[in-house]
């Protein structure tokens, strides 16, 4: 129990800090956006939100990596970062869709209308992301916490690959040993049936 109260502590914090990184990157986002459509890239509305959003996934990712998730993070820093833009270009086409659909799927003219299923359409995104990268961009578990160790098995009890139990190594007679949470003992199980 006292292993699920961690765990959920921690993706509570995770999603305070998903949030306040969230908060700032938009304002970076519209801030350079604002500065770049009213300075050097007048005219070029189109190319200065994706400068403005560049910048603002780089200090996203940046922020992620070393706060939100920075016990989670890949040791291939460049791999993380791809699959980072990655999710945020599926994000982004989440939310674009959901205007879209609106607009051309039920004929929405309405601004109010279309600009609230654009905040419907970016909240969607947005838990899309958030899960994304809890459970895919940064996905090292928290081994060096015993607390927090094997906490994907919460979520997959068994092996990502093979089908079978998640263990570490095997018990005298060659049968498997689960690796217990801190403070408990070892189960063994029979290799054969369950």
């Amino acid at each position: 129990m006292d292993r699920i109260r961690g765990l959920a502590s921690l993706f509570w914090r995770e999603v305070a800090k998903f949030g306040a990184v969230g908060g700032v990157a938009f304002v970076i986002d519209n801030g350079f956006y604002w500065y770049l459509i009213h300075g050097p890239m007048s005219g070029s509305e189109v190319k200065a939100r994706f400068v403005s959003a560049g910048i603002a996934t780089i200090f996203a990712w940046v922020a992620n990596r070393y706060w939100t998730f920075r016990r989670r993070r890949q040791a291939n820093a460049a791999r993380e970062l791809v699959m980072f833009v990655f999710i945020n270009v599926i994000g982004m086409g989440i939310a674009a869709g959901c205007v879209a659909i609106a607009k051309y799927g039920f004929s929405v003219e309405a601004p109010r209308t279309i600009f609230f299923v654009g905040i419907v359409g970016t909240v969607l995104a947005t838990v899309v992301r958030f899960l994304a990268y809890r459970f895919w961009v940064f996905s090292a578990e928290l081994d060096d916490e015993p607390e927090f160790s094997h906490d994907k098995e919460l979520i997959h009890p068994t092996g990502e690959r093979t089908g079978q139990p998640a263990l570490s190594e095997q018990g005298n007679e060659g049968e498997p040993v689960r690796q217990p949470p801190a403070g408990q003992s070892p189960v063994h199980r029979p290799a054969s049936g369950r």
